[in-house]
């Protein structure tokens, strides 16, 4: 996670250094000042998320200075570090734009909590402004949404190759935003006024992959009444992105790898070459080379869809990104609704709080669910729980309760969950694959197979 920023203005210099060394120790990035001047002079090189100010300040050491400089902070938070006799300035401080105030001897562990709420606002504030500047710009571009460090890395690498032809391949577990990295990189590039056509190689059979992507003419096969245009005739000029790859049937692969290579293809039952300039961009939850150890990926293919490679990472592995995505998201259900709606502290700490085995995608559809339940104002902890009684939204039957967990090896116990869960989403779908797959955040191939391996 990125590191923050605080500035520490305070006249004293056996507080400065025990504060700042005590701030220094929770992660924060900590830069002092003597004086207001100091304080003004400082924030030309250092861009502080965060100031704490002593009220009483040289040379004057006149509260009402102080306050009269709260707007020199250029909006950022500042909390105010008072004496127990200055409580109602330090409430006036408050009312004319301080974020809070603390009181000397100062409560370390009312420090951090204050501290950190203040940052998270700031957090957010930039993160919105620049969800903002995203919708606002020429090419449209979606955002991945995020401050931890592993969102700051990929933004960065995606503007990078963005104007580029790089074929780039995009790996990560189901639900963590591979197309809204597919659809920025295509967004940001010079490709941006042509189509950008999705395919999702395990939605389609087997049977019709080919023709959905190739075209057919007129009499190729029964059924076939006139010539149909394929998806990669359609992504001419533009982009192609393959979704779940990995589920790409192997009589497929070949054929595709010919089109990576030469940029040429055949209409199922045509003898018309078509040439088309297209970039590639694939994406896949699964490990790509395992399944080439294995024999099910073709390793030339591989190697031609690999180019670049963006990993995303489980929500869980970036919790720090829970707050400004919940921003967003409820951003855009306030525009398509019509409403005002804001979370409370409570209901974010409980979204902060989930593990999200389904990722941003799940994260998503749990705030749609309780922002429909909501009237407008706010949604706190008491709405959550109307939905979801229990402290997560999804309800997983533990494993069988006589049983340690060390009485089964991690192999049994996945095989164990997976046929639970899939034996649960087949049974709310009323057996339809299809839709028990999309549930379960896989391709319906994929379950398939499952299916068959596990004999559920």
């Amino acid at each position: 996670m990125t590191q923050n920023k605080i500035l520490l203005v305070d006249d004293e210099p056996a507080f400065r250094e025990l504060a700042s060394r005590w701030l220094a120790n929770q992660d924060y990035h900590v830069k002092t000042a003597a004086s207001l001047d100091e304080a003004r002079s400082a924030l030309e090189s250092f861009d502080a998320d965060l100031v704490l100010l002593d009220l009483s300040m040289p040379p004057h050491f006149d509260p009402q200075v102080t306050l009269n400089s709260l707007g020199d902070f250029d909006g950022r938070p500042v909390i105010i570090i008072t004496g127990h006799a200055d409580r109602e300035l330090a409430l006036k401080a408050v009312s004319l734009g301080a974020w809070d105030f603390i009181a000397k001897p100062i409560d370390p562990d009312m420090l951090a909590v204050v501290v950190r709420r203040a940052i998270t606002k700031t957090t957010l504030e930039r993160e919105l402004n620049q969800l903002k500047q995203a919708s606002q710009s020429p090419q449209g571009a979606a955002a991945y949404i995020g401050h931890s460090l592993s969102s700051q890395k990929i933004r960065a690498l995606v503007e990078r190759i963005a104007p580029t032809d790089v074929r780039v391949l995009v790996t990560g577990p189901s639900g963590t935003g591979k197309e809204v990295i597919s659809r920025t990189l295509h967004d940001l590039s010079h490709r941006k006024t042509k189509p950008f056509v999705s395919v999702h190689c395990g939605a389609i059979p087997a049977e019709l992959l080919e023709s959905e992507l190739f075209g057919y003419v007129k009499g190729a096969f029964t059924g076939a009444e006139k010539d149909k245009v394929g998806l990669l005739s359609l992504a001419d000029g533009g982009t192609l992105f393959l979704d779940e790859i990995g589920e790409m049937p192997l009589a497929m692969q070949v054929k595709l790898l010919r089109v990576l290579q030469e940029g040429t293809f055949f209409p199922v039952g045509g003898r018309e070459q078509k040439h088309i300039d297209i970039r590639v961009i694939s994406a896949t939850n699964a490990d790509l080379l395992e399944k080439v150890r294995e024999g099910e990926f073709r390793e030339d293919l591989f190697y031609r869809i690999k180019g670049v490679n963006i990993e995303t990472l489980a929500l869980a592995d970036r919790l720090d990104d829970v707050p400004v995505l919940l921003q967003a998201f409820l951003q855009r259900w306030q525009s398509q609704h019509a409403t005002m709606l804001k979370l409370s502290p409570d209901a974010v700490q409980w979204f902060r709080d989930q593990t999200w085995p389904g990722n941003v995608r799940e994260l998503k559809n749990t705030l749609e669910s309780v922002a429909s339940i909501c009237p407008e104002g706010r949604i706190t902890l008491d709405d959550i729980q109307l939905l979801y009684p229990s402290s997560a939204p999804v309800f997983v039957t533990p494993l069988t309760s006589h049983l340690s967990l060390n009485d089964i090896s991690l192999d049994e116990q996945v095989r164990d969950l997976e046929i639970r869960l899939i034996t649960q989403a087949l049974e709310k779908h009323q057996g339809n694959r299809t839709q028990a797959a999309k549930q379960l955040g896989i391709s319906r191939q994929g379950l398939i197979k499952k299916i068959e391996r596990y004999g559920v």
